[in-house]
């Protein structure tokens, strides 16, 4: 085999391996590509709207907030139902909420209380969908390519970024913010299909959780006596809640500073989402061993580079420096993510991974609301500089802590030796 087969081989492992896998990676490759379509109009619709940062945030915040409420409860159900029904329902109902969206741009009575209200339900799928599909994962290729799936499904996710936000400013310019919303519904069809067609008989499924009292609290007990979840979560709750939330500044940079034009806007996050393509592909390929060293490396690096973007005076540059921002930003999500998936139980990972999404998700009513504000008073800049000091704090006293951790081992077993 020649060195780029072995490469390939190594990179898409997980797709050649399984045929639910490949389902599931190929509807959703379809489906996400709406998503992007969605999340682009979002922005463009509440700015238009309201002319505010901070109702942009608000808007951001109530669609994460119900992840932040009840997403500990999604993980419960995740680890008692089958995994694939539950996904079944909500790509529909993700469906039913753009397409509702679509419907009320299009006959004019459309209001921001309205996309709140629709933002909102929307989270309300979110905290059963996401620890439910973080978690399905296993079920599909097994713990040995889990880190690979996680990669490769990343890399799906940021590639259609980079088409989905490109295309949905041209297509907003072109014929209007509600034909986005209705791409969006019609798209779901594709993952729901493929859920569909899957063979029961080749998942990895582990042991479900029993239906007993007490199971959510067990879950958080068990998350906070195990340092290698502790840890990590917390490193990532800054960094999600702190820093993630660029996503609000951009919409409000591209405001402030080039005309509220949508194509910049979808330029701006294609070049972040080919940055996090890239990032995907190499952590896929490479699919190292998470590590605590990398977890907190990854934060300083990313929040270095977020407040470089702050800086950057002209909108080429902004440009550029948005491709090493999401390689950077990826890199760390997915390390995060690997590490809590290996680190868990099976009967546990559900709601693990849960509160992984509490904070990945549901840090968003806090910091995407606070993005907003700043951006709005201070201007967007400020606000990508404020949010990357933030990342490298978290990265630095991370590393430093793991360092000390590390001697003290050392120490420890010099002493038992001695």
């Amino acid at each position: 085999m020649s060195r780029v087969g072995a490469v390939a081989g190594r990179t898409f492992e997980s797709l050649t391996g399984s045929r639910n896998f490949r389902l599931f990676f190929f509807g959703q490759l379809v489906s996400v590509t709406g998503t992007w379509f969605n999340a682009t109009a979002v922005s463009v619709l509440v700015l238009r709207l309201s002319g505010s940062g901070v109702a942009l945030g608000a808007n951001t915040a109530l669609l994460f907030l119900p992840v932040l409420v009840f997403g500990a409860v999604g993980g419960v159900l995740a680890d008692r139902h089958d995994k694939r029904r539950i996904l079944v329902w909500t790509q529909s109902l993700y469906a039913a909420v753009a397409l509702l969206e679509w419907g009320l741009i299009l006959s004019g009575s459309i209001r921001l209380w309205m996309v709140y209200g629709l933002s909102l339900a929307a989270g309300f799928v979110t905290a059963v969908d996401h620890p439910t599909r973080q978690s399905f994962y296993v079920d599909l290729v097994g713990t040995e390519h889990v880190t690979n799936a996680i990669s490769l499904n990343s890399a799906m996710f940021t590639g259609t970024r980079v088409v989905g936000a490109a295309l949905a400013g041209q297509l907003i310019h072109s014929f209007g913010v509600a034909s986005a919303f209705l791409i969006d519904g019609v798209t779901y069809l594709a993952v729901i299909g493929s859920l569909l067609a899957m063979r029961a008989a080749e998942m990895q499924r582990g042991p479900r959780a029993a239906r007993e009292p007490g199971a959510l609290k067990e879950g958080l007990r068990y998350v906070w006596t195990t340092s290698a979840l502790r840890r990590p979560l917390v490193v990532m709750t800054v960094v999600f809640t702190m820093s993630f939330n660029f996503i609000v500044l951009i919409p409000l940079l591209t405001a402030q500073q080039y005309g509220g034009d949508p194509r910049v806007l979808g330029w701006l996050s294609a070049f972040a989402g080919m940055g996090m393509l890239a990032g995907a592909l190499v952590m896929a390929n490479r699919a190292p061993a998470p590590t605590w060293a990398r977890l907190t490396g990854f934060a300083a690096a990313f929040g270095a580079v977020l407040a470089i973007e702050g800086l950057m005076p002209t909108l080429p540059l902004s440009y550029l420096v948005m491709i090493p921002l999401g390689f950077l930003g990826m890199s760390f999500a997915i390390t995060a993510n690997s590490t809590l998936q290996l680190a868990s139980r099976p009967e546990m990972r559900g709601r693990v991974m849960a509160i992984y999404g509490v904070v990945f998700l549901g840090s968003t009513p806090v910091g995407a609301p606070i993005a907003g504000w700043i951006g709005e008073r201070f201007g967007a800049p400020a606000g990508f500089v404020i949010g990357g000091l933030a990342s490298v704090a978290a990265g630095l006293v991370g590393l430093a802590v793991g360092r000390r951790r590390a001697a003290a081992r050392r120490l420890a077993a010099a002493g038992v030796d001695a």
